[in-house]
This record gives C-alpha cells, sequence and structure tokens, in this order.
C-alpha cells in the first residue's frame, strides 16, 4: 500500500476520494469504486502502485491508437487492474471490472525494459490509467528526465487538480470519448460527460492529444450524436485526431455490431470540419492528409511508412499536428 493523493479526512473516520469525478466517500475499511482504494484508520492508501495486468514490449503505437505520434515505432504497454468507470459493453472487462493476477513494476526496472528491448517511449493503458495515479505520475516524471516518452490511454475521468500535476510528465494521450451526451455516460457508464469534456479542453493545451469514439448501435450512433461530437472536437482543435472504431457485442451489451454505413457518415461528416479523420475495427483505407494542402502523405496502420519526415509536407511544406520521427 501507498499514501493516496487527493483526499480529504472528514473527521469520522470518512474520507474522501477527490481523485476523479466519482468522489467517493469512503468508510473504514472499505475501498471507493475503482477497488483501488481503501480507507485505512481514517487515511486513503492505494493498493496498486505498481502492480500491472500486462507487459507488452511489441505494441505498435498505432494500436493505442495513435496515429500522430512516432508512427511506426513500438511502445511499452502496461496497465492497472479495475477502472473507475463501469462501462456495460467494456472490451477489457475481465481485466477492468473484475479482479485480475498482476505482477510488480518499479519504475527503475521500466527503464530497464525499454532500454533492453530499445523502445523510447512507455503507454498507461488497457484498463485506466487514472486509477493508478500515483504510479503513472512518478513513473512518468522519472521516465521523462531519462529521455523516454509517456503516453496516457485513458477515459478522462478526473478531476481537474490532479489532471494539472499529471499533465506535465505525461507527452501523449488517447482519451476515450464514449459519448457527447450525458444520458448515455448515466446510463452506460455510471458516469457524467462534462468532466471528460473538460479533460479534453484543458490536454489539448498541454500534451499530444487523440480521441477515440466508439460507435455503438442504437446508443450513440444518431446523426446528431454523431455531429455534435464532431463539433465539440473542432471547437476546441480541428486538428485533433478522431478515431471512430466500430462497437461488436460485449460483456452486458448484446446491441447488434455497428452497421459500418454508420462509421462511413461519420467518416465523411468529420472530414467537413476536422483535419484527421480515421476509422478502426474495420477494413479501412486510413490515409494521413495535409492539413495545409490536402497532400496525401501515405497510409495509417501498424508499420506503414509515410511521405514526411518530421511532420513536414513535402508539397507544401506545412508542418503537420503530431509528434515526429
Amino acid at each position: 500500500m501507498k499514501k493516496a493523493e487527493y483526499y480529504q479526512e472528514l473527521g469520522d473516520g470518512r474520507v474522501h476520494c477527490q481523485l476523479c469525478p466519482v468522489n467517493c466517500v469512503i468508510l473504514p475499511d472499505r475501498l471507493g469504486r475503482c477497488k483501488s482504494r481503501k480507507n485505512v484508520m481514517g487515511k486513503l492508501f492505494t493498493l496498486n502502485y505498481g502492480n500491472t495486468v500486462s507487459l507488452n514490449p511489441y505494441d505498435p503505437v498505432e494500436k493505442k491508437p495513435l496515429y500522430h505520434f512516432l508512427p511506426g515505432e513500438r511502445i511499452l504497454s502496461i496497465g492497472p487492474n479495475y477502472c473507475n468507470l463501469h462501462c456495460n459493453y467494456c472490451q477489457n472487462y475481465q481485466i477492468s471490472q473484475m479482479k485480475a493476477d498482476t505482477q510488480k513494476l518499479t519504475k527503475e526496472g521500466l527503464l530497464q525494459i525499454l532500454h533492453e528491448y530499445n523502445l523510447n517511449s512507455i503507454a498507461f493503458t488497457y484498463t485506466e490509467p487514472i486509477i493508478w495515479y500515483e504510479f503513472m505520475k512518478s513513473t512518468s516524471e522519472y521516465l521523462q528526465n531519462n529521455g523516454i516518452k509517456t503516453v496516457m490511454i485513458s477515459n478522462g475521468y478526473i478531476n481537474h487538480e490532479p489532471l494539472v500535476a499529471l499533465l506535465p510528465h505525461i507527452t501523449a494521450a488517447n482519451i476515450d470519448l464514449k459519448s457527447i451526451r450525458d444520458e448515455f455516460y448515466q446510463r452506460n457508464c455510471l458516469g457524467s460527460v462534462q468532466p471528460v469534456l473538460d479533460t479534453i479542453r484543458y490536454a489539448a493545451k498541454h500534451c499530444h492529444l487523440e480521441i477515440t469514439n466508439l460507435l455503438i448501435t442504437d446508443e450513440n450512433d444518431s446523426d446528431k450524436d454523431i455531429n455534435d461530437l464532431i463539433d465539440f472536437i473542432a471547437g476546441v482543435d480541428y486538428r485533433i485526431p478522431l478515431h471512430f472504431s466500430r462497437y461488436y457485442p460485449c460483456y452486458k451489451l448484446n446491441n447488434p455490431a455497428t452497421n459500418t454505413e454508420r462509421l462511413h457518415y461519420a467518416y465523411k461528416q468529420a472530414q467537413k470540419k476536422l483535419a484527421h479523420v480515421y476509422l478502426g475495427n474495420i477494413p479501412f483505407d486510413n490515409r494521413l492528409i495535409c492539413e495545409e494542402c490536402q497532400a496525401d502523405l501515405g497510409a495509417r496502420g501498424y508499420n506503414i511508412p509515410l511521405k514526411i519526415k518530421n511532420g513536414k509536407c513535402p508539397e507544401c511544406g506545412h508542418i503537420n499536428y503530431g509528434i515526429w520521427k
């Protein structure tokens, strides 16, 4: 156990966890909703410091998905057990909603692994790294000081103060914007959308950012849902890459798999207002298009070379949004 950050002692043995918008008030000897924080004699401790459900040095960075971050490179991927949201369609529910075996990590050991596999970046991913806050922040700071780029793949469900303290140590993030509608979050995730929108607005100014939206049949795939989500992202920064992804029935949700026509509709609508739009979980010819002159700079996918260097378009010289080699 390690002393948790961002909580308040309430004076009667209870503690108020202030890490994320769930804002758990936890009784003595009880766990918060994320099952990773425990009230021990009126103080809050994290139970997951350095414990990962997986360690993979072979992930392509595009799998995160990140299409504008060190294209073609592999990234070390790790993640904690459990999550602070409870999505009824979770694709990783065996490790996010249920207890899973873990192995112990240290930041020094991770640096050694990164050097051993000749890797330059690490991703906190798989489940929800926000509930790994203390380990992620400490490890990211240490690794950045040793020349490693850090990536957070997250639902964005975090309070503002801890986010502000974390982002100086995060190089890039992909935020899963599950829907633009609060009722979707309440019904399907036991959460709310506004904190995620706030995270996206802030992160866009402080790290490289990409966004993923899983289109779910009859849940968040209406014309209005799609267009309002596009408008929100365009209002933050039209250059932010948006990944629409196909849903398949999983966990507790049995809605039919997303009709591919919905994904194609979303793609075409987003292209009208955003510079970079991609489709996932279906066969599709994703292309990197120059923000300035609309030149085709190459296919996006696993280990596919691009026609640019350092993001610079060979046609017009414009440097496109991203962190490039």
